[in-house]
């Protein structure tokens, strides 16, 4: 056994040497001569480099959805929470199966309630207006007064005017006076067979009846006073009225006398 311990020994270390016999040691490395260059070496680039410049506003160009890659999340107003919060309640109360199902139902409750609202208005504005009807002929004081513009154009021929505009002046309602005084002269007219009289006429279409140019210079005149104190809607003072007043008391005497 001795003897085997020795003969495996040997032979390990004859290995060992040969290993080491056989490890080559490098020689050093070859130095390698520095490269030098000249001035002749030197390539010079002599070609012109053009600067060039964005265009003005260039981003515009690129807004489409093809250039966007972040897409970002609007904030949210207080509308939107609003509405949000509304629709949660309403998801809780119905049991609506999702939040767009609920949004929905209170995109659709607003429309119902803006109809509503705007049937309401147009509601009490037509009452206000057929309770009120005077207005578009008498103004403010018009439900002072017991006959309105309708009713007094188609009684044009049965009114008392010389009593109206008295009542009238009493009251300070000069305005209303003198819508009297031009319906009192189209009574006259119709009465001698200037005009024909019809509600539906213009004063152009009387004006356009009339032959005579003296009676058309008169009578352009008054509609004019009348439009303009009328349908001006402002208080006239006590000198304006009585002018305007005596001009139509003499058109009155005028057409009047035939």
């Amino acid at each position: 056994m001795t003897r085997l311990l020795f003969i495996l020994s040997f032979l390990f270390c004859c290995g060992v040497s040969k290993a080491q016999d056989s490890i080559v040691i490098p020689e050093e490395p070859p130095k390698i001569a520095g490269i030098k260059y000249t001035e002749k070496d030197i390539q010079v680039d002599s070609n012109t480099v053009e600067a060039k410049h964005f265009e003005k506003n260039f981003k515009k160009k690129y807004t489409d959805p093809e250039f966007i890659y972040e897409y970002k999340e609007p904030e949210k107003s207080w509308w939107d929470h609003f509405i949000h919060w509304l629709a949660g309640i309403f998801a809780s109360l119905f049991k609506f199966k999702s939040v767009k199902t609920s949004l929905n139902f209170v995109a659709i409750l607003f429309r119902v309630i803006a109809v509503l609202v705007v049937i309401v208005l147009i509601y009490f504005i037509a009452r206000a207006l057929t309770k009120q009807e005077g207005k578009w002929i008498f103004g403010k004081n018009a439900n002072k007064k017991s006959i309105f513009y309708s009713d007094a154009e188609k009684n044009i021929h049965l009114l008392d005017f010389e009593k109206l505009i008295k009542e009238s002046i009493e009251t300070g309602e000069r305005r209303i006076a003198v819508r009297y005084y031009y319906l009192w002269l189209l009574k006259v007219m119709a009465q001698h067979n200037y005009i024909e009289w019809d509600i539906e006429k213009t004063n152009s279409d009387y004006l356009y009846e009339l032959r005579q140019p003296s009676h058309k210079e008169e009578f352009t005149y008054l509609s004019y006073l009348y439009n303009y104190i009328w349908y001006g809607e402002f208080e006239i003072d006590d000198a304006i009225f009585r002018k305007t007043e005596n001009r139509f008391k003499k058109a009155l005497k005028t057409f009047g006398n035939g």
